[in-house]
């Protein structure tokens, strides 16, 4: 999959936070690279938490191939037995507490449903620059627009 441009592209040398809905966006029919997904979002600043969030259904072989990738994979609450909405919970309570946390200038979260409106909002609210990195079909309009900045994934 290729990385689409950045809109307002940033040019700080900040720390960021990246969460990244897997249930959402780990699936076969977007082919996501975290190498790449890694490398767009280093353009926004140095990389200081990178979770990809999962479901009981992810693999073995998924969970190593994201550490390999230098992303921590995290089951949702409920660890295998966790529910997709679950992972949701336990992503955006990740992603909040990223947004109290002084060392953390921007928030990026790769999804692309509404669920996560409340942490952007939150975020902005804190002066954190926000990110939003998803793609079509699905992409929640109302995401992108409350968002700072916002890559599209082709």
């Amino acid at each position: 999959m290729v990385l689409g441009k950045i809109k307002n592209k940033v040019d700080r040398g900040e720390n960021v936070a990246i969460f990244v809905d897997g249930p959402n966006v780990v699936r076969k029919e977007f082919d996501l690279d975290l190498d790449e997904l890694r490398e767009k979002t280093e353009e926004f600043g140095n990389i200081k938490v990178a979770k990809v969030f999962l479901n009981q259904y992810a693999s073995d072989k998924l969970i190593e191939a994201i550490i390999s990738q230098g992303f921590e994979a995290e089951l949702g609450l409920g660890g295998e037995k966790a529910k997709e909405s679950d992972v949701d919970v336990y992503m955006a309570v990740n992603a909040v507490e990223s947004v109290f946390n002084d060392d953390i200038d921007t928030i990026v979260l790769v999804t692309r449903d509404t669920d996560f409106l409340p942490v952007i909002q939150k975020a902005k609210e804190h002066g954190k620059e926000t990110v939003v990195i998803g793609m079509e079909p699905g992409f929640s309009t109302a995401l992108k627009n409350a968002a700072d900045q916002v890559v599209e994934l082709e």
